[in-house]
């Protein structure tokens, strides 16, 4: 089995970007990537593209070849829709081509252009990632949907507002320096407990931004790697993906996320590695109660003991397991579609030493990224690892 190299990699700014088009951002991640990898663009076998509301926000699907043509390609391409897992399930399924030997250059990403939308468009084209008939059509919105779960989190392991308002303001803490986020500034507690309610508990600075951006990564196999002296120091080397039922009624627990468990449990099974090894992780932390229910389901904490871990500064910059260095969702920003590319992204850039926080993790090998769609109804989860 081929193993598989990050080669290059490429981010847009998140943010908001009126005046631009989507092809214009992932052309714009693409190159990026193509010119970090140093591989000649005639090489690149096939493009993996997530997208989640194109349809919605560009009126425009078939987004795929579209995508291959702006960033300079001329190889067949696949758009990949898995709600906020779209880019991430995207790089999954380039992996096990590379490792199957069907393919040795790959181009990944992922692109959404959301800002164009005003804020009740947004709601309505991202309410389609949950159940139309079940929960659609009695008006649940993401953020009242993760605001049932933190309701039954708390009811079932206790912890309280101020307990997410510290996972947001760490988040925002560590996207300071982080020139690709949409939100480089600190908030304190304070302000995060004291912003506008959004649906109880949950208030603003417990949801992440609407966000416009794109993100790429040049895989390759190793032996592409070694015959070309590419400089591709950081391997993918354990992927998983999992699921759950889509309507939080048919759902055993509200409380906890068994998609990320069944994702992390094949993850790990395939790096060889278990969660005591993960040095650094990038979790998908739409919601501040999100975050806390990804690092259980990861295995990083027992049920009901993750929601103290940003209070207790475990997750913090110089804390055991720093979760979210790059800002995660909630400060970076979560254009959909680019979410779980982005991911990647920080976190070979967190393991080569060229991310403006990997200096707080400069003796790691082991990270993982965790990208979940809708209510964690899809979730991915890829291990990487410092290879050279």
């Amino acid at each position: 089995m081929n193993g598989v190299r990050v080669a290059g990699v490429g981010l847009t700014r998140f943010g908001s970007y009126p005046g631009r088009t989507g092809r214009d951002l992932f052309a714009e991640a693409a190159l990026a990537a193509r010119e970090d990898a140093g591989v000649p663009r005639e090489e690149i076998e096939h493009l993996n593209y997530g997208n989640f509301m194109g349809a919605f926000a560009e009126r425009q699907g078939h987004q795929g070849p579209l995508m291959a043509e702006a960033a300079g390609l001329s190889c067949p391409a696949t758009r990949y829709e898995e709600a906020c897992a779209s880019s991430g399930v995207a790089a999954r399924e380039a992996v096990k081509s590379i490792r199957s030997g069907e393919r040795d250059v790959m181009l990944v990403g992922g692109m959404e252009r959301m800002t164009n939308l005003d804020t009740a468009g947004a709601t309505e084209a991202l309410a389609v990632a949950a159940d139309e008939l079940y929960e659609v059509r009695a008006g649940i919105t993401f953020p009242g949907a993760y605001a049932l779960m933190a309701r039954a989190y708390f009811e079932r392991y206790g912890g309280s507002r101020e307990d997410l308002a510290h996972v947001a303001a760490k988040n925002h803490r560590h996207a300071v320096d982080n020139e690709y986020a949409q939100y480089q500034r600190e908030i304190d507690v304070e302000e995060a407990l004291d912003s506008p309610p959004v649906a109880d508990p949950l208030h603003l600075f417990d949801a992440c931004p609407i966000t416009d951006g794109a993100s790429a990564l040049v895989l390759v196999s190793d032996e592409y790697a070694e015959e070309r002296d590419l400089d591709a120091p950081v391997a993918i080397t354990g992927t998983g993906q999992g699921g759950d039922k889509m309507a939080l009624q048919d759902r055993e627990y509200l409380a906890r996320t068994p998609a990320a468990t069944k994702a992390a449990e094949e993850a790990y099974a395939d790096a060889g590695r278990g969660p005591d090894e993960i040095e650094v992780a990038e979790v998908h932390d739409c919601f501040t109660v999100a975050e806390v229910m990804a690092i259980e389901s990861l295995g990083f904490y027992e049920p009901g003991e993750g929601i103290g871990a940003a209070r207790r500064g475990e997750t913090t910059v110089g804390g055991d397991l720093p979760i979210n260095l790059s800002g995660g969702l909630k400060a970076k920003g979560h254009p959909v579609g680019a979410t779980g590319g982005s991911q990647l992204v920080e976190m070979t850039r967190l393991l080569r030493g060229d991310h403006p926080n990997s200096d707080v993790v400069s003796d790691a090998r082991v990270g993982l990224t965790h990208n979940a769609g809708g209510t964690v109804a899809s979730a991915v989860v890829h291990v990487l690892e410092v290879a050279a």
